[in-house]
């Protein structure tokens, strides 16, 4: 089943993103519903993944238990028989791609961790030699590995583009203390999914997080470590100073830089090619990273 909107659920609209729709449940819970959607370069695409949805809830639903010995998160469950408010009789449409949430205080902030030197990053190091204020060694490639992950947070746009910006910064918004917490997690976070995700021979080039704060702790919010948060490549084919292979939505970036499109709205249809092997990717990174068969 495509889910591309959710407009059958009869809940206030707490927020509706380029691929996820959340709803009030309550004052404290949230429903999150991963639609089939898919947005590149900030611009939502008319057509739809098929089961992308339910591959990056699932994902995250991984990430989550994998990690929750560094960080709590907000998921309550992912099992739609246990939801509220007669939410359960849209098992069909929510089950696998949705989850019943705490409401955390969120942090406006992206906490980005990158290993290896690729997209917006760079294109930073080319132009300065830094990324985010923070100065790398001379001479890098494309794609190389770097000497030690980095934090390189950006501020969240409301519409358009994330802006990166440093540490000094973030410090500067939110708080010395509550910074430096953001910035040990997402780097330990990184580090623990890295050498897992080695280990399935794929290579976590960088992610971002989101964080908030729930009954004055720290917890991991949103999704985690996803092929839309994340990059991942194939280790057996890594090789510095080119684009890499990858199971993420480069792909769709890489056809879509091919057209004579400027990147705003409205978005170009998708050839069915792409849409297909857009899917196969996303499934082949589920399945490797959680080690289960995907049942579409």
């Amino acid at each position: 089943m495509l889910i591309k909107d959710t407009n059958f659920i009869d809940l206030p609209v707490f927020i509706k993103g380029k691929v996820r729709d959340v709803y009030k449940v309550g004052e404290d819970k949230l429903l999150m519903i991963a639609t089939d959607r898919i947005s590149a370069f900030d611009v939502v695409f008319d057509d739809l993944i098929p089961d992308k949805g339910r591959i990056l809830n699932g994902i995250s639903e991984f990430w989550f238990d994998f990690c929750k010995d560094i960080i709590g998160n907000h998921l309550i469950t992912t099992d739609v028989s246990q939801y509220p408010l007669g939410l359960s009789k849209f098992s069909e449409e929510l089950q696998g791609r949705s989850m019943l949430v705490k409401k955390v205080k969120m942090i406006e902030v992206e906490c980005i961790v990158r290993g290896y030197l690729e997209g917006s990053g760079l294109k930073d190091y080319k132009a300065t030699g830094e990324i985010s204020g923070i100065k790398l060694p001379e001479g890098l490639k494309q794609a190389d590995k770097l000497p030690e992950p980095i934090f390189t947070p950006s501020t969240k746009a409301k519409e358009g583009h994330d802006i990166n910006v440093s540490f000094d910064y973030i410090k500067g918004q939110i708080g010395e203390k509550l910074a430096s917490d953001i910035k040990e997690k997402s780097v330990s976070l990184y580090k623990k999914a890295e050498e897992y995700a080695l280990s399935k021979g794929i290579i976590l080039a960088d992610t971002k997080f989101e964080f908030g704060i729930l009954d004055g702790q720290l917890v991991i919010a949103d999704e985690m470590f996803t092929p839309d948060s994340s990059r991942f490549w194939e280790l057996s084919d890594y090789e510095p100073g080119r684009p890499q292979k990858s199971f993420d939505k480069q792909y769709l970036r890489e056809y879509l830089e091919s057209l004579d499109w400027d990147k705003t709205p409205p978005a170009p249809r998708l050839p069915k090619e792409v849409i297909e092997k857009t899917r196969a990717k996303y499934i082949e990174a589920y399945e490797r990273l959680t080690g289960k068969k995907f049942i579409s």
